[in-house]
């Protein structure tokens, strides 16, 4: 008699395991590169599940089959504002409604398993880059005393010294633009030390 298998339900842990691995070998060659799990953002307004710091930053969000989508609308609104790419890794039983609640220049990856219970990755769509990015939420990545620094360097940070975050923030939206931002953002969370050793700093000996 022959047992049919069982496929078993995905939970978050095992995608995000297999899929790092998948992370780190894509990032191998990369000159600099920082995978973060579970980055905080707007201020611990919410966590996204993996974050790939390189020329951009790149957030993943995961939803299992344990998992339900009851705040990716929310998701959606708060990973628009920080990450310049978001892709969407999600499991079969979710897959449709996930489409229609996510933006097509969001990236989807469908997460299954097949007959061994392996899981499989597959791309649905191709992440596009979003232009709904907000410079005041990309700021707040900052901690402050990081934000001051920046200020430092372009010698704006006199009488700032004992204001609060926000107002440091909207200091550093009139000093620098977009692009000079998310630069400035970028490498500071890349050498950023003595924080989530479990995200190692990765450079490569090109």
């Amino acid at each position: 008699m022959i047992m049919a298998i069982k496929n078993i339900k995905t939970n978050d842990q095992m995608i995000r395991n297999s899929f790092l691995r998948i992370l780190e070998n894509k990032h191998k060659n990369d000159k600099k590169v920082r995978i973060i799990e579970e980055l905080g953002i707007n201020h611990g307004d919410g966590r996204v599940d993996i974050a790939v710091i390189n020329d951009i930053m790149h957030g993943y969000e995961i939803k299992s089959d344990r998992d339900t989508l009851k705040r990716l609308p929310k998701q959606v609104k708060l990973y628009n504002s920080v990450f310049n790419k978001i892709t969407l890794i999600v499991s079969k039983n979710h897959l449709y409604n996930a489409i229609k609640i996510v933006p097509d220049y969001w990236g989807i990856i469908l997460v299954k398993t097949d007959k061994k219970n392996k899981l499989i990755f597959q791309t649905i769509r191709k992440e596009e880059l979003n232009k709904q990015q907000d410079k005041l939420s990309v700021a707040r990545l900052l901690w402050k005393q990081e934000a001051i620094k920046i200020l430092e360097e372009k010698n704006e940070a006199k009488g700032f010294y004992s204001k609060n975050k926000e107002n440091i923030y909207y200091k550093l939206l009139n000093v620098l633009d977009k692009k000079s931002l998310n630069q400035k953002v970028r490498e500071t969370i890349f050498y950023r030390l003595d924080w989530r050793l479990e995200s190692p700093l990765l450079l490569s000996d090109d």
